[in-house]
């Protein structure tokens, strides 16, 4: 299939696709006219792929589970590299949430010192 059939298949867009096949974490033969083709497992690798990022992890985090993109990977028993990547990754987006949970409690603070408010509408009137 071709680029555009496997974006519209998986849900994603060609762009994304390129940038997973750059990564390394698809791959393509290229047909006479240079588009590149994809094989029908692709679609599984894909969704795979967005189902990881979309729980949180990077591209550098999915390559841990390359060995198993082609299956089920939310029913595949976890590796132990599996498991650590998801861990760190759980650690580094905990520590993200703080960080701005902290910010936005300043922010709330120094709104609520200047205006006596945390409305925008106390504020402006």
């Amino acid at each position: 299939m071709r680029i555009g059939e496997l974006a519209k298949a998986t849900g994603t867009t060609a762009r994304a696709l390129r940038h997973y096949e750059q990564a390394g974490l698809i791959s393509s033969e290229r047909a006479a006219n240079d588009y590149r083709v994809y094989d029908e497992r692709a679609v599984v690798r894909v969704r795979n792929i967005r189902y990881l990022l979309a729980a949180g992890l990077t591209l550098d985090d999915v390559r841990a589970f390359l060995p198993c993109l082609d299956g089920d990977v939310a029913a595949a028993p976890p590796s132990e590299t599996g498991l650590r990547v998801a861990w760190e990754r759980l650690a580094v987006l905990n520590e993200r949430i703080a960080a701005q949970t902290a910010a936005r409690d300043r922010l709330a603070a120094a709104l609520r010192d200047t205006t006596g408010s945390l409305s925008p509408e106390a504020a402006v009137s």
